[in-house]
């Protein structure tokens, strides 16, 4: 499989979550541990694009796909984007479960299902926050909504 953009192979049992390989193989450690059972999206990380808990994904589901993770995701242009929507609405506390809702929008906007407010509500259903109340993680993924068009019509 390819992790954050680099070639990675390794031997790993057929039981084996993509989480536990990430955290403890690799040490990427932005996705967390939860709840285990693909409710909470702390643990969401993108496999060809596309979100998944790897709480419950197995590693040899991987095989052979892309997998980005927040710290991969950190280290692209377009994060600071993201970065900038969540600290000026203060969408994040404790940062436990910031990775996968950053994950889950990026994914949306990329796939253009980000365009409006309903869009984003109904995208983060299964990404849960303790901290927060949701308000400006809504905020947050809603100036992501507008932002790509702004930049356009700077352009």
């Amino acid at each position: 499989m390819t992790v954050n953009g680099a070639p990675r192979e390794l031997v790993a049992p057929a039981r084996e979550l993509l989480l536990d390989t990430l955290r403890e193989r690799l040490g990427l450690t932005g996705a967390k541990r939860s709840c285990e059972v693909q409710v909470c999206g702390t643990c969401t990380v993108l496999v060809d694009g596309e979100p998944v808990s790897s709480c419950t994904y197995l590693t040899c589901d991987a095989d052979g796909r892309e997998v980005l993770t927040i710290e991969g995701f950190s280290e692209s242009p377009e994060f600071a984007e993201f970065e900038r929507a969540f600290t000026e609405r203060a969408a994040l506390q404790c940062g436990f479960c910031t990775p996968g809702f950053l994950l889950t929008l990026k994914a949306l906007r990329d796939a253009g299902e980000l365009r409006n407010r309903e869009d984003v509500i109904s995208g983060l259903d299964g990404s849960v926050c303790r901290c927060t109340g949701y308000k400006s993680i809504v905020k947050a993924a809603e100036a992501l909504v507008s932002a790509p068009d702004a930049a356009r019509a700077e352009r």
